[in-house]
C-alpha cells in the first residue's frame, strides 16, 4: 500500500504523524528509532484490536524514506479533552463517561501482551534521580501489589479519546500492558494531576464508588506510577513527581 504523505498531524521526538491521500494515518519513525520500536508498537496495537475496542486499524507496517512506519485507520471527530474544554459545565458527565471507557477496557483480557509489572520495574530500575534505598522501597511496594491481568491502557486521558457521528475511538496502544486496573487508574490520575488537580479527584473518586475499591488502594500506586513517569524527562513535571515519590503512606 503506498500512499502519499498529505499533512503532518502531529509530532514527537519519536514519531511524525501524518494524514495520507488514502484518508488513512502514518506513524513514522523517527531516524534515530529502532526497528523494535515500531514492530513492538504495531504487535501490541494488533492484540489490542482482537479484543473488539473500537480502535484504529493497523494496514500496513512498512519502511518510507529509510524510516519505520504504520499506516492505519484516520479517525477524525473531536477529542474528550476538546470537548470538556469547551463545556466545562459538564465535565463530570464526561469524566464518568471517560470512566466507562476505561472499566470496559479493564474488562478485556489480553494474556500475549506483556506485563505492567515488569514495565514499572524496568522503568524503576532505570531512574537515576533517586537513590538505591528508594529504588528498593518502591520495587519491594510494587512486588508486593496484587498481580492481575486486566487490559491496561498506560496512558488513558481525554486527549486519546475520539468521538464521532459514529461512535467512541480509544488511539494510542504503545503502553498497554497486562495487569492491575488500579495501577492504570493511578496512572490516569497523575496525568489529571499535573494539569487539572480538581479533575483528578473527582475522577479517582468516580473510579472507587463505582467500583467498590478503597481510595487508599489506589494512592498506594501512586508514588510507583509517579517513579515511572520520571523517565519520561519532563522538567516541568520533576517536582511534583518527586514529592508523590516520597509519600510513603496516604491518609
Amino acid at each position: 500500500m503506498s500512499a502519499e504523505l498529505k499533512e503532518l498531524l502531529s509530532s514527537s521526538e519519536t514519531v511524525d504523524v501524518y494524514k495520507t491521500d488514502h484518508n488513512m494515518v502514518v506513524k513514522l519513525f523517527k531516524e534515530h528509532m529502532p526497528k523494535t520500536a515500531a514492530l513492538y508498537e504495531a504487535l501490541t496495537h494488533s492484540r489490542v484490536e482482537v479484543t473488539g475496542l473500537p480502535v484504529p486499524v493497523i494496514h500496513e507496517v512498512s519502511v518510507i524514506d529509510g524510516r519505520w512506519a504504520i499506516t492505519m485507520d484516520l479517525i477524525q471527530g473531536k477529542t474528550l479533552a476538546e470537548i470538556m474544554k469547551e463545556d466545562p459545565a459538564n465535565t463530570d458527565s464526561y469524566l464518568e463517561q471517560m470512566l466507562d471507557i476505561q472499566l470496559t477496557i479493564h474488562s478485556k483480557n489480553v494474556p500475549k501482551l506483556s506485563k505492567l509489572k515488569d514495565k514499572l520495574a524496568r522503568q524503576i530500575n532505570a531512574l537515576d534521580e533517586i537513590d538505591d534505598i528508594k529504588k528498593f522501597e518502591l520495587l519491594s511496594r510494587l512486588d508486593s501489589m496484587p498481580k492481575h491481568t486486566k487490559l491496561c491502557h498506560g496512558n488513558f486521558t481525554p486527549e486519546n479519546i475520539i468521538i464521532n457521528e459514529n461512535g467512541t475511538y480509544i488511539l494510542d496502544w504503545v503502553a498497554a500492558r497486562q495487569g492491575n486496573a488500579s495501577a492504570d487508574v493511578a496512572r490516569t490520575y497523575l496525568l489529571f494531576a499535573l494539569n487539572s488537580p480538581e479533575s483528578a479527584d473527582q475522577y479517582m473518586a468516580m473510579f472507587c464508588k463505582k467500583t467498590g475499591t478503597s481510595k487508599k488502594y489506589v494512592q498506594e500506586w501512586l508514588p510507583i506510577v509517579a517513579a515511572a513517569q520520571l523517565t519520561e524527562n519532563k522538567e516541568s513535571e520533576r517536582e511534583l513527581l518527586m514529592k508523590w515519590i516520597d509519600v510513603v503512606a496516604y491518609e
